[in-house]
């Protein structure tokens, strides 16, 4: 059983974030950058990424959700909530798609529907608890596949 990962940009209010998404996204291996909505993005941050990577778009949350279930893929939120779990604890136990919420304002209400759970980074300065975008995207998906094994280790626990 491979064990994939995926992006979800949605509502992302700077568009040129989503080529350096791309570029953080090609590097950890993940197998597909879902846009929903605006099918339009800005490749400024890429270098080359995009050729890298495939791209699939959905007009609505909706319909990227029945697409990422039919993949057995949970969907990650990545905001800090009352019932998220750090990172570090790494919750992931199949192939996950993370949806990363607007620089601004997190995730909507609407984005947080149609989450199996939620992941926060934890953050040791003060002064701020939000992060660029692309920076978070590329701390948890780093993460996600960090771990040596994680095939192996998920084989077991399924067995």
């Amino acid at each position: 059983m491979a064990i994939e990962s995926y992006v979800v940009v949605h509502n992302i209010a700077k568009r040129h974030n989503v080529g350096t998404l791309a570029r953080s996204a090609t590097a950890f291996g993940v197998t597909e950058l879902i846009l929903v909505g605006r099918r339009d993005f800005n490749a400024f941050g890429s270098h080359g990424s995009t050729s890298h990577l495939r791209f699939r778009h959905f007009h609505s949350l909706t319909d990227a959700r029945l697409f990422l279930k039919e993949k057995d893929c949970d969907i990650c939120g990545v905001e800090i909530t009352e019932d998220a779990v750090s990172i570090i604890d790494h919750p992931f136990k199949k192939s996950t798609a993370f949806l990363l919420g607007n620089e601004g304002t997190g995730l909507s209400a609407k984005e947080c529907e149609i989450c199996d759970f939620f992941v926060y980074i934890p953050q040791y300065g003060g002064g701020t608890a939000s992060l660029n975008v692309t920076v978070a995207a590329s701390i948890v998906l780093h993460h996600f596949g960090s771990i040596p094994n994680f095939n192996l280790i998920l084989s077991y626990l399924t067995l």
